[in-house]
């Protein structure tokens, strides 16, 4: 019979996007969506953001990570990748949370897009007024 692994979770939200991230001890392996972790993240930029909590502790090859993302677009699922990993390595190692605040990880961008009004043609922008 095969033993459930212990896995760490943190779940993660940005704009429209929700990660559920989970970790577990390893040798530093990154899978999102079941695809490699490069694969998914294309731009350079998305790579940096969702493996900063791993950067700035300095745990990138500590830990397997296996990420469930959802919603929005790529950047906000970087964002909502990155706060998802913080947490779980916040509850992993109780150490660590001082690092990860500090570097601004586990605060959550409360950003979302403001909706449209009626009589407007965007959230704010009106319609093009003419006078005659």
């Amino acid at each position: 019979m095969k033993t459930k692994e212990q896995y760490i979770w943190g779940t993660g939200r940005r704009k429209t996007s929700v990660a559920r991230v989970r970790i577990k001890p390893g040798s530093g392996r990154i899978v999102v969506n079941e695809r490699p972790f490069e694969e998914y993240f294309a731009r350079e930029q998305d790579k940096r953001e969702a493996t900063a909590p791993l950067v700035v502790t300095e745990k990138t090859s500590n830990y397997d990570v296996a990420v469930n993302v959802k919603g929005g677009g790529i950047h906000g699922q970087a964002g909502a990748v990155s706060l998802g990993l913080a947490r779980a390595l916040a509850k992993a190692e109780r150490g660590l949370e001082p690092k990860l605040r500090e570097a601004g990880l586990l605060t959550r961008d409360p950003r979302e897009v403001e909706r449209k009004k009626y009589g407007y043609r965007k959230a704010r922008r009106g319609f093009q007024f003419s006078k005659r």
